[in-house]
C-alpha cells in the first residue's frame, strides 16, 4: 500500500495556477498647450514675457485645441499667433489679423520675420481694417484679443461693427476669449490711449451688444494691488510691466 500511494503522488498532476494579470498600461496624455509653452525652439524674448502673461492658462481656459480654426485680432509681432500655431498644429489654422496702422507704426518688421519660422506654416496674415468683413463666416472655433481691445477704442475702430463680424465668423459655440488692462471703473473708456487700461464692464457691455454671452471669467492676471493709474504700455511700462491687474473673459457666440 505504502507503494502505491508513492506511485499514485508521483503521478498526480500539479494543481492549475492562473498566470498573473498583466500590469495595466497607463497612457501619458501630453497637453498640447503645455507642449506649446515649453518648446525648446521659442525665442528668448518670447519666454521672458510668459512669466507675466501666462499663456498656458490664458489658452487653456479659452479651450484652444489641437485641430481649431482660430483668429487673433491684433496679433501684433505675433507672440500669441506662435503659440496659437503650434497648439492648434497642422491640422488647424491661424489667422493673425493686423491693421495697416498696426504694421506701420508696431509690427511689420516683427510679424513678417515671424512669418519666416516654420512652426509658422499654418498661419495666414489678414491685413485688414479692424472693424472690416472677414471672409471666414462662420468657420472659426475661436477669435482671440489679448492687451489689445483696449487699443481698438483709441485707433478709432467701429467697434460694434468688429464684433459684429467676429460673431458671423465664428461657429455656434465658437469662443471670443479676450484679456485686457483692467481701469478704474470710474475711467471707463476714456484711458484706453494714456493708460492702455478699459473699464471691463464697459468691454463686457460692448461685446454683449453683438449677441455674445459672457460664460466665464479668470482670476490668474488679477493683481488687487494694482493702483490702475499707470500706464500698461509696454513701452512705458518698465518694470511694472505685467503687473497690472488685467481681467480674462470668455464669450461664446449662442
Amino acid at each position: 500500500m505504502p507503494l502505491l500511494l508513492l506511485a499514485l503522488a508521483c503521478t498526480t498532476e500539479p494543481a492549475h495556477v492562473a498566470p498573473a494579470p498583466e500590469p495595466e498600461v497607463v497612457q501619458k496624455v501630453d497637453d498640447p498647450v503645455e507642449l506649446a509653452v515649453s518648446a525648446s525652439d521659442r525665442s528668448a524674448d518670447d519666454r521672458a514675457l510668459d512669466a507675466g502673461r501666462k499663456p498656458g492658462e490664458t489658452l487653456r481656459f479659452f479651450g484652444i485645441a489641437p485641430g481649431m480654426q482660430v483668429l487673433e485680432v491684433g496679433a501684433g509681432g505675433g507672440y500669441t499667433a506662435e503659440l496659437l500655431a503650434r497648439i492648434v498644429g497642422p491640422e488647424g489654422h491661424v489667422y493673425g489679423h493686423n491693421a495697416p496702422f498696426v504694421l506701420e507704426r508696431f509690427a511689420e518688421k516683427p510679424w513678417s520675420e515671424r512669418l519666416q519660422k516654420p512652426v509658422m506654416a499654418n498661419v495666414s496674415r489678414v491685413d485688414a481694417a479692424f472693424d472690416a468683413p472677414l471672409p471666414m463666416e462662420g468657420t472659426l472655433d475661436a477669435v482671440v484679443n489679448v492687451l489689445f481691445y483696449h487699443d481698438t477704442v483709441w485707433q478709432g475702430v467701429d467697434r460694434a461693427a468688429m464684433n459684429t463680424n467676429l460673431f458671423a465668423a465664428l461657429k455656434p459655440g465658437g469662443v471670443y476669449g479676450i484679456v485686457d488692462h483692467s481701469a478704474r471703473p470710474e475711467d471707463g473708456l476714456t484711458v484706453t490711449e494714456t493708460l492702455h487700461r478699459i473699464d471691463e464692464a464697459a468691454l463686457v457691455a460692448e461685446i454683449e451688444a453683438a449677441g455674445f454671452v459672457l460664460r466665464e471669467s479668470a482670476d490668474f492676471l488679477r493683481n488687487p494691488h494694482d493702483t490702475r493709474d499707470w500706464s500698461a504700455s509696454p513701452r512705458t511700462a518698465g518694470e511694472q510691466r505685467g503687473t497690472s491687474d488685467r481681467f480674462v473673459l470668455r464669450f461664446e457666440k449662442p
